[in-house]
């Protein structure tokens, strides 16, 4: 049964247009064109592919970079959440509350970034953080001085945090805006350790990996860990050095500073007054040089001290608060609202 009927038209012999020879000049170039920008675009999808492994970007210099195409919806709602937590915390001590977001490497050199890598405009996000002026405090914008000093050894090239050195032209910024005089690394002794691979090494695993230097300054000061067992000010922990020298023999050897990320801890330093320093990992290397500032330096983590502040604050009267986290950590914390709580 024939249910479609051919239409007389169907057989007939489709009539072919005359191309003059412009036309046929022309098709050609489209044709060529067409096939030469397929071929490039190829080419780019696969290059970029392959600067690509377990989720980590491979740039120049052999540096390795995280993958931050766009802004996700929790990252949205966390950033806006923590700037709320530190203004709220601005707004309960007026005068002592200084913001510092720190950059990722690829807003430092984003000419090491894979080419046709897409990243989000981290930079202008800080900018307009730092436009708000001093709703979130003082905020201390530290990518010009870590852009100036670019051609040094700012970021681990296998890790996502800074180095020592990159923390310390920061930390420089926090002096200069503060007012204070910055410690003297030539007054120290630098110690190192090679063959340090970090997290995004963990992640890539290249046979062509280009290994760390961490670097540390051999201070005496002493770190003591709190026994936290309630808000306020602890009585019982346990005293050590600064370092946990230890670490350098593992796999994480950036532990070493700090002995890692604890709840609650304070440096003892060769300065004068008290600051309060809250923070992700990257102030576990900045922390040693508030050494030469204070005479006590306390460190909260909120990944391990599960309470508000305002106990603590008011059971040891800090001369400065100091929020210091990366930018990536800033807008995932799931814990610093805690800043923001009264009480």
């Amino acid at each position: 049964m024939t249910i479609f009927k051919k239409k007389a038209t169907d057989t007939q012999e489709t009539k072919k247009l005359p191309m003059t020879g412009k036309v046929k000049k022309g098709f050609r170039a489209y044709c060529t064109m067409v096939i030469v920008g397929a071929l490039a675009l190829g080419m780019t999808t696969t290059a970029f592919a392959a600067n690509q492994s377990g989720g980590i970007l491979l740039g120049r210099e052999h540096m390795m970079f995280a993958r931050h195409y766009s802004i996700l919806k929790n990252e949205e709602k966390g950033m806006a959440k923590n700037l709320a937590a530190v203004q709220s915390l601005a707004q309960r001590y007026p005068g002592r509350v200084n913001l510092m977001l720190v950059p990722s490497a690829s807003v430092v050199y984003p000419e090491n970034v894979p080419a046709g890598a897409p990243q989000i405009d981290e930079k202008g996000i800080l900018e307009g953080v730092a436009a708000q002026g001093e709703a979130y405090g003082r905020f201390i914008d530290v990518l010009p001085a870590l852009t100036e000093h670019k051609e040094e050894y700012l970021y681990y090239r296998t890790d996502h945090h800074w180095t020592t050195l990159g923390a310390y032209y920061a930390y420089q910024q926090f002096c200069e805006t503060l007012g204070l005089t910055p410690f003297d690394r030539d007054a120290h002794t630098a110690e190192t350790c090679e063959d340090f691979y970090g997290t995004h090494y963990s992640k890539a695993r290249t046979w062509n990996a280009e290994p760390d230097t961490i670097t540390w300054y051999d201070l005496q000061n002493s770190l003591t860990v709190w026994n936290v067992t309630g808000p306020g000010q602890p009585t019982e922990g346990t005293t050590t050095g600064l370092y946990d020298l230890d670490k350098l023999e593992v796999y994480d050897k950036y532990a070493m500073f700090l002995h890692g990320n604890n709840g609650l801890s304070r440096v003892e330093g060769d300065g004068e007054g008290k600051i309060l320093v809250i923070k992700d990992s990257y102030a576990n290397s900045f922390v040693p040089y508030l050494t030469a500032n204070y005479a006590a330096i306390d460190v909260v983590d909120f990944r391990n001290y599960n309470y508000g502040l305002d106990q603590l604050i008011a059971a040891n009267d800090y001369d400065q608060i100091l929020v210091l986290y990366s930018y990536a950590s800033f807008t995932t914390d799931p814990y610093l609202y805690r800043a923001g709580v009264a009480g």
